[in-house]
């Protein structure tokens, strides 16, 4: 079962991105920050991946999440830029050259776009800014399991040294440099989050960093930047140490979500807006630009303020989600599932799993295939001979019986492997030494908590 309080920070943090590129509220960014959200969780669901998968398929599976959306946008935008004038623009942030046009099939830079295309191709920092992180997961998480939450703040302390540093470096490089030390800190706690370690420190250590980071934040932002307004997404600095109080916080709570499932409505957009989380960013910038020449072709241009907002917002959300109808379907390509039009069931988003499980590390569990009859055993079905099938070499000693006080972690494991494995396989507990999540801190795989 899918954890859904991590789809519902996906989706609040989604939503976020919509209303705040609409309508500018510079105080969003501190309410709720999105990016650095949706970069612990991509962390999270990354190091699931790599522990129990080969690093290759891995980054191959986290390319293929974006990059089919991305191209299918570059199939429309890109020859309506060029029809619009693009070869033609001077002066402008991303003069025409066919050699560039490579970045919209591999963003390993910036995918570029005429003046008159901005809102197609500005918001695909995010994509290159993704890119480079899944590229760089293995070795962030190798270094993060030798050094620990060190890792976490080594982005930060790159931050630090690029600002005193203050040396120029080429655009694109610059700017993905600085994009991987504001949020490098917020996809690697996705990796203390997945592995169970940020859920083993104590709630008030984790408030006491939180308050400490936030502050620092705060002073940067009004008394060092110098900027005038409550708007993080200006101040790089500020930006990183918020996002990574925000997430530390909010990915240590694992709140009960059975009552997500009883408002029908609301538990139908949050999986919709999972299952076309990248169709829904890579597009809502284009029908952000669109809601004006329609509501003005409708004539409803001029409702006043009270009402104006809303009429906005509404259209912004309906032209995205027309989009979500007509081109969402390459999302469930992308991730091998069957293409469907409407995916407001949890259901389409199972095959994620593998990918996306954010849960408890199952190390030590281990699933054994169902041992074969012996010969002359009886019939499919009939009962097996006493004590078969017969333990192995090692297991053949006295032992003592325990009396069975099942833990919380050990029925977690019980019954998730009652729900998964094949029929007849037989189970073998060996977690008894591991270090789990405890109680509240742990993942329910029998469905309280889900993902």
């Amino acid at each position: 079962m899918r954890n859904r309080y991590l789809d519902l920070l996906r989706a609040a943090a989604i939503v976020r991105v919509i209303v705040y590129h609409l309508y500018g509220w510079p105080w969003l960014s501190v309410v709720l920050p999105a990016m650095g959200i949706m970069f612990a969780l991509a962390g999270s669901f990354t190091a699931a991946s790599l522990r129990e998968r080969p690093t290759e398929h891995v980054v191959a599976a986290r390319l293929r999440r974006v990059l089919p959306p991305l191209w299918l946008l570059g199939v429309i935008a890109v020859p309506v830029m060029l029809v619009a004038g693009w070869a033609q623009e001077t002066g402008g942030e991303h003069p025409f050259r066919l050699s560039r046009l490579l970045l919209w099939i591999v963003p390993i830079g910036d995918p570029p776009g005429s003046e008159l295309g901005v809102d197609a191709w500005e918001p695909l920092w995010y994509v290159r800014a993704y890119v480079w992180f899944a590229l760089l997961s293995p070795v962030l998480l190798a270094l993060y399991r030798r050094i620990g939450w060190a890792a976490v703040a080594l982005p930060l302390a790159l931050m630090g040294a690029l600002e005193l540093a203050g040396f120029a470096l080429p655009e694109a490089v610059d700017s993905a440099l600085w994009d991987f030390v504001t949020y490098g800190a917020c996809w690697i706690a996705g990796f203390a989050h997945q592995d169970g370690r940020l859920a083993r420190l104590r709630p008030w250590v984790v408030a006491a960093v939180a308050v400490a980071l936030g502050a620092a934040a705060f002073y940067w932002l009004r008394n060092v930047s110098g900027a005038d307004s409550w708007d993080l997404t200006e101040v790089s600095e500020s930006q990183a140490l918020w996002s990574l109080a925000f997430v530390l916080v909010a990915l240590r709570w694992q709140p009960p979500m059975g009552w997500l499932a009883r408002v029908r409505p609301l538990d139908a957009a949050v999986t919709l807006l999972n299952a076309r989380a990248v169709t829904v960013y890579l597009w809502h910038n284009i029908a952000i630009a669109a809601v004006w020449p329609v509501l003005a072709v409708l004539a409803l241009d001029d409702l006043g303020v009270r009402v104006e907002w809303a009429a906005e917002l509404g259209t912004a959300l309906v032209l995205t989600l027309l989009a979500v109808l007509a081109l969402g379907w390459s999302e469930d390509l992308a991730a091998r599932r069957r293409p469907r039009f409407w995916p407001i069931h949890e259901s389409a988003l199972r095959s994620e799993q593998a990918d996306e499980w954010s849960g408890p590390p199952l190390v030590g569990v281990v699933v054994e295939a169902p041992r074969r009859r012996p010969p002359g055993g009886t019939a499919a079905g009939g009962p097996l001979p006493a004590a078969w099938p017969p333990a192995p070499r090692s297991a053949r000693r006295a032992t003592i019986p325990e009396p069975e006080v099942p833990s919380t972690q050990a029925r977690i494991i019980e019954e998730w492997v009652a729900a998964t494995q094949p029929a007849g396989a037989v189970f073998r507990d060996e977690t008894r030494d591991l270090s789990l999540p405890s109680g509240d801190e742990t993942r329910d795989l029998s469905g309280k908590r889900e993902h």
